[in-house]
């Protein structure tokens, strides 16, 4: 579809007030671009995970808005410009300059986040690299990460997942297995990958996040040997961590709704592989494959009630990794990870967030 992008050139003072003005057209979205630092209470209540591109602040800024030709675009600007006229008696409204150009096909919006997600270095000798950049950087014994797609949470940069990786590289022997829980883009589980897990499994409810980790491991050259990604909840009563032994299955079938999801094609209730019955409320799957390692960077709300379903996926005294937890949760998720039978080995902290191991 073909949408029409009005764009309003004016002050960070009058941004709330054009927005407004914009809601009560009928308009349901608008973008705002300024220049004005995060505080550090913004950057506190948020999850922010691309790097920050920051610019001068001139107290200007663009708002925008995407209508479609349910929209008369002559009346819409000559209803904003009086607005602007208005406004400009109180406040300082910018230039008040309005422009409007037609934007490609949607589809190409995917790639548009493109242009802010640069190269960088995530640890000591972990560069993540977009397929699309270069790196001058690189040193003779990086981990070089390649990165085809962030279409679902996660680049790397966040605190939370440098947290998992530190203690990946503390706990994790060659040849282990790993269960990535929550996988995002699966940046953990190709860095685990490359740490020497002998398997890897991520696993999402988002389609979308299956799809970008299946991606991101073909850029990184691993097959569906090495590193498989299938879709499912574990809070859902949708027990589906396993996967068929063939792994022929095509992503975009293994389902995130229902108790029959398909698993790297095969259903998790008709599954053959040898395991163990897990029961929860009465609900039963079985469960194919046990882990060394079990890794979770959600949050600590979903941590919490994870504890109560996650052993049976785990090795004799293997570990659980988890992390984004702040830090005013920690003691609610240490006390719920001991009730739930764990044995607490490890704490790390970095600014607000908290990671915890347990076996």
């Amino acid at each position: 579809m073909i949408w029409k992008k009005l764009t309003i050139d004016t002050s960070v003072e009058a941004v709330d007030l054009i927005s407004e003005f914009l809601s009560e057209l009928g308009v349901e979205g608008v973008m705002i671009e300024d220049n004005v630092p995060l505080s550090e209470d913004d950057l506190k209540s948020m999850f922010v995970d691309i790097p920050l591109i920051e610019g001068e602040n001139d107290g200007t800024a663009r708002v925008s808005c995407f209508v479609d030709d349910s929209f008369d675009i002559n009346s819409l600007k000559a209803d904003i410009a009086a607005e602007l006229i208005r406004l400009k008696e109180f406040i300082d409204v910018g230039s008040m300059e309005i422009s409007v150009s037609d934007t490609s096909d949607d589809s190409t919006w995917q790639n548009n986040w493109k242009q802010y997600f640069k190269p960088f270095r995530l640890y000591d000798n972990i560069v993540i690299l977009p397929t699309w950049e270069t790196f001058d950087d690189i040193r003779e014994d990086d981990i070089v990460v390649s990165i085809e797609s962030v279409m679902a949470f996660g680049t790397g940069t966040h605190e939370t997942t440098k947290l998992c990786i530190g203690q990946l590289k503390k706990y994790l022997k060659p040849g282990q297995s790993v269960f990535d829980i929550g996988s995002g883009s699966g940046i953990l589980s190709i860095i685990s990958v490359y740490l020497g897990a002998g398997y890897v499994h991520g696993m999402d409810i988002d389609p979308d996040a299956v799809k970008a980790s299946f991606e991101n491991a073909e850029a990184n050259g691993f097959d569906r040997d090495r590193i498989e990604f299938t879709c499912g909840n574990l809070l859902d009563s949708n027990y589906i961590a396993g996967v068929s032994k063939e792994r022929t299955g095509d992503y975009a079938k293994n389902g995130c709704a229902g108790d029959n999801a398909e698993v790297g094609g095969v259903s998790a209730s008709d599954s053959t592989a040898e395991g163990q019955n897990n029961t929860v409320d009465g609900k039963s799957d079985t469960v194919d494959r046990q882990y060394d390692i079990v890794v979770a960077n959600i949050l600590a709300d979903v941590i919490m009630p994870l504890s109560a379903v996650v052993r049976p996926y785990m090795k004799k005294d293997g570990l659980f990794i988890t992390s984004g937890i702040i830090d005013m949760k920690e003691e609610e998720v240490k006390a719920e990870l001991l009730k739930n039978g764990f044995e607490i080995i490890d704490v790390i902290h970095m600014g607000e967030w908290v990671s915890i191991v347990c076996k």
